[in-house]
Protein backbone atom coordinates (compact mmCIF):
# COMPACT_ATOMS: atom_id res chain seq x y z
CA UNK A 1 0.00 0.00 0.00
CA UNK A 2 1.27 3.51 -0.80
CA UNK A 3 0.75 6.86 0.27
CA UNK A 4 -0.42 9.47 -1.92
CA UNK A 5 1.49 12.63 -1.70
CA UNK A 6 -0.18 16.10 -2.24
CA UNK A 7 0.82 19.47 -2.67
CA UNK A 8 -1.70 21.76 -1.73
CA UNK A 9 -1.21 25.64 -1.13
CA UNK A 10 2.76 25.11 -1.13
CA UNK A 11 2.29 22.84 2.12
CA UNK A 12 3.10 18.84 1.15
CA UNK A 13 0.65 16.16 2.68
CA UNK A 14 0.53 12.42 2.55
CA UNK A 15 -2.25 10.86 3.43
CA UNK A 16 -4.26 13.71 4.20
CA UNK A 17 -1.67 14.49 7.28
CA UNK A 18 0.36 17.98 6.56
CA UNK A 19 4.49 17.92 7.15
CA UNK A 20 6.86 20.20 8.65
CA UNK A 21 8.28 22.46 6.40
CA UNK A 22 11.95 22.75 5.75
CA UNK A 23 14.56 24.64 7.54
CA UNK A 24 16.99 26.80 5.13
CA UNK A 25 20.51 28.22 6.94
CA UNK A 26 20.76 30.93 4.37
CA UNK A 27 24.34 33.11 4.11
CA UNK A 28 23.75 36.89 3.35
CA UNK A 29 27.09 37.83 2.47
CA UNK A 30 29.42 40.29 4.43
CA UNK A 31 27.66 43.20 3.88
CA UNK A 32 26.83 44.74 0.23
CA UNK A 33 24.04 43.81 -1.10
CA UNK A 34 25.51 43.13 -4.22
CA UNK A 35 26.90 39.63 -2.58
CA UNK A 36 23.77 37.42 -1.66
CA UNK A 37 23.72 35.13 -3.96
CA UNK A 38 21.19 34.14 -6.73
CA UNK A 39 20.02 31.13 -4.28
CA UNK A 40 19.77 33.00 -1.50
CA UNK A 41 17.53 35.55 -3.09
CA UNK A 42 15.65 33.42 -4.74
CA UNK A 43 14.50 31.60 -1.13
CA UNK A 44 14.05 34.59 0.84
CA UNK A 45 11.45 35.12 -2.11
CA UNK A 46 9.85 32.05 -2.06
CA UNK A 47 10.13 31.43 1.94
CA UNK A 48 7.01 31.16 3.44
CA UNK A 49 8.24 33.28 6.95
CA UNK A 50 12.36 34.88 7.38
CA UNK A 51 13.78 34.71 10.34
CA UNK A 52 16.25 36.74 11.65
CA UNK A 53 18.80 36.71 14.60
CA UNK A 54 17.58 39.28 16.59
CA UNK A 55 15.02 40.44 19.02
CA UNK A 56 13.63 43.39 16.46
CA UNK A 57 14.21 41.58 12.59
CA UNK A 58 14.16 44.71 11.25
CA UNK A 59 16.48 46.33 12.91
CA UNK A 60 19.50 43.40 12.24
CA UNK A 61 22.44 43.62 10.14
CA UNK A 62 21.03 40.59 7.97
CA UNK A 63 17.44 42.16 7.06
CA UNK A 64 19.50 45.36 6.07
CA UNK A 65 21.54 43.78 3.70
CA UNK A 66 18.59 41.82 1.84
CA UNK A 67 16.25 44.91 2.17
CA UNK A 68 18.94 46.23 -0.26
CA UNK A 69 18.25 43.70 -3.10
CA UNK A 70 14.68 42.96 -1.99
CA UNK A 71 13.39 46.24 -0.44
CA UNK A 72 10.01 44.04 -0.34
CA UNK A 73 11.68 41.53 2.19
CA UNK A 74 9.60 44.14 4.94
CA UNK A 75 5.97 42.87 4.12
CA UNK A 76 7.04 38.89 4.65
CA UNK A 77 5.95 37.19 7.78
CA UNK A 78 9.06 37.62 9.60
CA UNK A 79 10.24 35.86 13.19
CA UNK A 80 12.61 37.14 15.83
CA UNK A 81 15.32 34.58 16.72
CA UNK A 82 17.39 36.69 19.68
CA UNK A 83 21.02 35.45 20.38
CA UNK A 84 22.62 37.26 23.36
CA UNK A 85 26.23 38.37 23.22
CA UNK A 86 27.41 36.25 26.50
CA UNK A 87 29.72 33.22 26.91
CA UNK A 88 28.00 31.48 29.73
CA UNK A 89 26.69 28.43 28.42
CA UNK A 90 23.94 28.08 30.52
CA UNK A 91 22.35 31.58 29.53
CA UNK A 92 23.02 30.50 25.62
CA UNK A 93 21.88 27.16 25.96
CA UNK A 94 18.57 28.31 26.91
CA UNK A 95 18.76 31.02 24.09
CA UNK A 96 19.83 28.10 21.39
CA UNK A 97 16.95 25.98 23.40
CA UNK A 98 14.35 28.52 22.95
CA UNK A 99 15.24 29.81 19.81
CA UNK A 100 15.18 25.68 17.84
CA UNK A 101 11.82 25.80 19.58
CA UNK A 102 10.15 29.01 17.80
CA UNK A 103 11.34 27.81 14.30
CA UNK A 104 9.91 24.37 15.37
CA UNK A 105 6.72 25.85 15.89
CA UNK A 106 6.75 27.45 12.10
CA UNK A 107 8.18 24.28 10.48
CA UNK A 108 4.95 22.29 12.30
CA UNK A 109 2.88 24.45 10.87
CA UNK A 110 3.96 23.07 7.01
CA UNK A 111 5.58 26.94 6.77
CA UNK A 112 9.23 27.06 5.40
CA UNK A 113 11.90 29.13 6.61
CA UNK A 114 14.49 31.40 5.38
CA UNK A 115 16.82 31.50 8.72
CA UNK A 116 19.19 34.81 7.08
CA UNK A 117 22.51 34.72 8.89
CA UNK A 118 25.84 37.02 7.97
CA UNK A 119 28.33 35.50 5.98
CA UNK A 120 27.95 32.02 5.27
CA UNK A 121 26.24 29.62 7.72
CA UNK A 122 28.88 27.40 8.36
CA UNK A 123 31.63 29.93 9.89
CA UNK A 124 30.81 30.80 12.78
CA UNK A 125 27.33 31.45 12.50
CA UNK A 126 24.37 32.07 15.30
CA UNK A 127 22.07 29.34 12.86
CA UNK A 128 24.14 26.74 13.36
CA UNK A 129 22.70 26.28 16.94
CA UNK A 130 19.31 25.73 15.54
CA UNK A 131 20.25 23.83 12.47
CA UNK A 132 21.81 20.84 14.70
CA UNK A 133 19.11 21.13 17.32
CA UNK A 134 16.29 20.86 14.80
CA UNK A 135 18.02 18.16 12.40
CA UNK A 136 18.32 16.17 16.04
CA UNK A 137 14.68 16.16 16.05
CA UNK A 138 14.65 14.70 12.25
CA UNK A 139 13.46 18.16 10.58
CA UNK A 140 14.40 18.70 6.61
CA UNK A 141 17.36 21.32 6.50
CA UNK A 142 19.45 22.83 3.99
CA UNK A 143 22.61 25.29 4.33
CA UNK A 144 23.06 27.45 1.84
CA UNK A 145 26.52 29.22 1.43
CA UNK A 146 26.77 32.44 1.48
CA UNK A 147 30.20 34.90 0.78
CA UNK A 148 32.57 34.87 3.83
CA UNK A 149 33.66 38.08 5.99
CA UNK A 150 37.32 37.28 5.65
CA UNK A 151 36.60 36.19 1.77
CA UNK A 152 35.35 39.79 1.06
CA UNK A 153 37.66 41.76 3.12
CA UNK A 154 40.49 40.38 1.14
CA UNK A 155 38.83 41.39 -2.34
CA UNK A 156 38.49 44.87 -0.64
CA UNK A 157 41.94 45.23 0.21
CA UNK A 158 42.91 43.86 -3.20
CA UNK A 159 45.01 40.87 -2.36
CA UNK A 160 44.97 37.52 -1.85
CA UNK A 161 44.49 35.54 1.28
CA UNK A 162 47.05 32.37 0.74
CA UNK A 163 49.54 31.58 -2.25
CA UNK A 164 51.04 28.42 -2.96
CA UNK A 165 51.25 25.65 -0.08
CA UNK A 166 50.24 28.71 2.73
CA UNK A 167 47.75 27.49 4.97
CA UNK A 168 44.84 29.88 6.70
CA UNK A 169 44.28 29.81 9.71
CA UNK A 170 40.66 30.94 11.29
CA UNK A 171 41.04 32.63 14.76
CA UNK A 172 38.09 33.42 16.79
CA UNK A 173 39.91 36.57 18.31
CA UNK A 174 37.75 36.95 21.49
CA UNK A 175 39.60 34.06 22.95
CA UNK A 176 43.27 33.72 23.99
CA UNK A 177 45.27 34.34 20.64
CA UNK A 178 49.27 34.85 21.49
CA UNK A 179 49.96 31.10 20.17
CA UNK A 180 47.51 31.71 17.05
CA UNK A 181 49.89 33.83 16.33
CA UNK A 182 52.62 31.79 15.99
CA UNK A 183 50.56 29.80 13.30
CA UNK A 184 52.76 29.89 10.02
CA UNK A 185 50.89 31.66 6.58
CA UNK A 186 47.72 33.77 6.77
CA UNK A 187 45.94 34.39 10.08
CA UNK A 188 42.25 35.80 10.21
CA UNK A 189 41.11 37.19 13.33
CA UNK A 190 37.06 37.24 13.66
CA UNK A 191 34.69 38.94 16.27
CA UNK A 192 37.75 40.32 17.99
CA UNK A 193 34.71 42.85 19.58
CA UNK A 194 35.62 44.53 23.15
CA UNK A 195 38.56 42.47 22.91
CA UNK A 196 40.20 44.80 20.46
CA UNK A 197 42.80 46.47 22.54
CA UNK A 198 44.40 43.38 23.98
CA UNK A 199 44.25 42.45 20.40
CA UNK A 200 46.19 44.88 18.90
CA UNK A 201 48.44 45.13 21.89
CA UNK A 202 49.70 41.57 21.08
CA UNK A 203 49.85 42.40 17.14
CA UNK A 204 51.88 45.27 18.03
CA UNK A 205 54.00 43.34 20.42
CA UNK A 206 54.94 40.31 17.93
CA UNK A 207 55.37 42.49 15.27
CA UNK A 208 52.55 41.40 12.69
CA UNK A 209 51.92 42.69 9.56
CA UNK A 210 47.96 43.20 9.24
CA UNK A 211 45.45 45.17 8.06
CA UNK A 212 41.40 45.49 9.06
CA UNK A 213 38.46 46.18 8.02
CA UNK A 214 35.67 47.16 9.70
CA UNK A 215 32.14 46.59 8.53
CA UNK A 216 33.09 45.74 5.22
CA UNK A 217 30.59 46.06 2.36
CA UNK A 218 28.42 48.52 4.61
CA UNK A 219 27.57 52.24 4.20
CA UNK A 220 30.35 53.24 7.20
CA UNK A 221 33.18 50.27 6.10
CA UNK A 222 36.46 51.92 7.38
CA UNK A 223 39.93 50.01 6.36
CA UNK A 224 42.84 50.32 8.52
CA UNK A 225 46.00 48.90 6.47
CA UNK A 226 48.42 48.87 9.16
CA UNK A 227 48.34 47.87 13.10
CA UNK A 228 48.82 51.22 14.20
CA UNK A 229 45.89 52.61 12.79
CA UNK A 230 43.74 50.24 14.22
CA UNK A 231 41.12 51.76 16.85
CA UNK A 232 40.62 50.31 20.53
CA UNK A 233 37.50 50.58 20.30
CA UNK A 234 36.63 48.89 16.34
CA UNK A 235 32.87 47.18 16.86
CA UNK A 236 32.04 44.06 16.67
CA UNK A 237 32.34 43.37 12.75
CA UNK A 238 35.38 43.75 12.37
CA UNK A 239 38.20 41.50 10.82
CA UNK A 240 41.70 41.00 10.67
CA UNK A 241 44.21 39.40 8.08
CA UNK A 242 47.89 38.62 9.31
CA UNK A 243 50.04 37.97 6.42
CA UNK A 244 53.55 36.56 7.41
CA UNK A 245 55.95 39.10 8.24
CA UNK A 246 58.43 37.97 5.22
CA UNK A 247 59.83 39.36 1.95
CA UNK A 248 57.75 38.13 -0.70
CA UNK A 249 59.36 37.25 -4.47
CA UNK A 250 57.42 37.27 -7.03
CA UNK A 251 57.72 34.00 -9.70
Amino acid sequence: MTCRRLIVGGVTKIGGKKMAGKLYGVGVGPGDPELLTLKALRLVKEADVVALPGKVPEDTVAFKIVEGAYPELGKKELLAVPFPMSKDPVVLKSYHDEGAEKVKAVLDQGKNVAFLTLGDPTVYSTYLYVHHRLVAQGYETEIVCGITSFCAVSARLNTGLVEKAEPLHVIPASYQIEDALKLPGTKVLMKAGKKMKDVKAELLAQGAEAMMIENCGMPDEKIYRTVEEIPEDAGYYSLIIIKENKERTEE
